[in-house]
This record gives structure tokens, sequence and C-alpha cells, in this order.
């Protein structure tokens, strides 16, 4: 069976006439670009590109592939525009979203779900690389990310923001430089950053993390607390993050002299129709990000 990534992966080739800048727009690697080149010419039994160096030039069968796929992937995007007409409340939505946003938004959007039963709601936690991935990869209708992003096929939209809170035991009452130094810090997958950002803007003698104590690691969302509430470290989570914590009375949430937001984008494959369910879904979350 013919796969229609192979055949978006040698249009795009074809349009930029390089394989590195194929690899850079599609967010793949340049043998995964040349893989996809030689699946579609061992499907057709024919050479499509006839390859002088760096360079290529297309053969005739090359050719033909390339405006029939041209056509396909048109007409691909004019049947997603018809079904945009979709009921905004029937049908699936695939989002994904850093996991401190997940905790906010999932809970809410299966309230919209419980209310109208024809939607569902496919939710994925996926670090900000992992959401840009699967859009360009066209298994997500929309994602959230904390930065913004670079990728050309894909549009990036200000969403909202998310506070930064600073986390120790709740013992610690008004923490200083040689309390943090002390408790040291656990580590989590944005640690380094949401440390650096917080802590940088608001200690002095803050440089960087390696300055700080390390007493372990947990990429689970739900439990990042869990060694602060213990005694064990403090740490700097997302608002979200913080607020889905059971615990909260065993750790103490510190406002800080100079506060810091990390931006939250909406991101969506550019040039692609959204149903109406999709945009609904995004009516009905912006005003959670920003109350």
């Amino acid at each position: 069976m013919l796969n229609l990534i192979w055949l978006q992966t040698y249009v795009t080739l074809v349009e930029t006439g390089h394989f590195t800048r194929t690899a850079e727009k599609l967010a793949m690697t340049q043998p995964g670009v040349s893989q996809h080149v030689r699946k579609l010419e061992s499907h057709f039994n024919q050479a499509l590109l006839q390859r002088e160096g760096k360079s290529f030039q297309l053969t005739r069968a090359g050719r033909e592939v390339y405006q029939q796929a041209q056509r396909t992937l048109a007409e691909l995007s004019h049947l997603e525009q018809h079904l945009a007409t979709d009921n905004p409340f029937s049908g699936p939505i695939r989002f994904a979203s850093p996991g401190s946003l997940g905790l906010k938004l999932y809970p809410e959007l299966l309230g919209m779900q419980q209310q109208h039963p024809g939607l569902t709601i496919d939710y994925t936690f996926a670090p900000n690389e992992g959401v840009e991935r699967e859009l360009l990869n066209r298994n997500l209708d929309l994602g959230l990310i904390t930065r913004l992003g670079d990728k050309p096929d894909l549009a990036y939209r200000p969403f909202g923001e998310e506070p930064l809170y600073l986390v120790t035991p709740a013992e610690v009452t008004n923490p200083s430089w040689d309390d943090l130094m002390q408790l040291g810090y656990n580590e989590h997958p944005d640690g380094e950053h949401h440390i650096g950002m917080l802590l940088g803007a608001n200690f002095s003698e803050f440089q960087q993390l390696s300055q700080l104590p390390k007493r372990g690691f947990c990429n689970h969302i739900g439990m990042l607390l869990a060694p602060v509430a213990k005694g064990l470290s403090f740490t700097v989570l997302p608002k979200y993050a913080v607020e889905a914590f059971t615990e909260l009375e065993k750790v103490a949430v510190h406002p800080l002299e100079n506060p810091v937001c990390e931006p939250v984008y909406l991101v969506y494959r550019r040039h692609q129709p959204q149903p109406t369910r999709v945009r609904h879904v995004i009516d009905t979350i912006e005003p959670l990000l920003n109350p």
C-alpha cells in the first residue's frame, strides 16, 4: 500500500531541492528522507531521482509521481476542509501537552465529553518536542507547548502562561539560599529549565544547577512533589502540577520577589483546516489558562 507520508516527503524534497533542508522542514533525519524515496522507488519499481553528487534531477517517472502526489495531497486537504463542517460535539479530538498542563486540562475535556458523548478525547502527555513531532506526523489535531517552536509547517499562537513555584518541605517558611543548598533539589525532566528560570530571577547566588546538591530524580508528573513532602529536597514546578498534588499540607509553596511564568503556545499544522469540534475545544480551554 502506498504510504502518504512517503509522498509528502517526496513532494517536499522536490520543492526544496535538498535532502538536508527537507529533513529539517519535516523534523526528520536525512537518512529517513532517503529511505522514504527508496520505498517509493521500490513501490513503483522505477528510479525517481537521478542523483548527481549532492544534487539530483527528476526522472520521467519522478516527474509523474511528483505531479500525481501534488494532486493527491491537495485532494486530501480539500476533503479535510470539507469535513471541517462536522458537528462540534461529535468525533475524535487528538490533543497533547506537557504534563502540568495536562493535569489542568484533561479533567476539563473529560467534563466536555460527559456533556457530549459523541466526542472522543485522546489526550497525550508529552514533552514539547514530542508534541511537535506528532503534529508533523499527523497524529494530533492540536497541541500546547511551553516554548516558541520553529517548525515551518506548524503554526504557533501565544495562548497563556503558567507560573513557576518554588516548593519546599512544609517546615521551611522563608527559604534562603543556604536553605536551598542544604535541602538540595529533586530533578525532573524540565527541572534544569524551571529551576534556572525561577532561581536565576530571585537568588543572586544562583549561576547554574550544578551548584546545588542533587537528591534524586522522578519523571512521573503526579509524584514530583513526593520527595519534597518527605523533607528530602526542594523543587520548582509549574502551577498546575503543584495544585494537583494530593498532600499539599506537607509542602510549602513560596511566593518570590520576582515571579516567573512559563509561556504557553497553541500549536497546530499550518494551513490545516480545523473541524468545528477542534475550534470548540480551543475556545473552551483558552479561558482556563487565562483566568
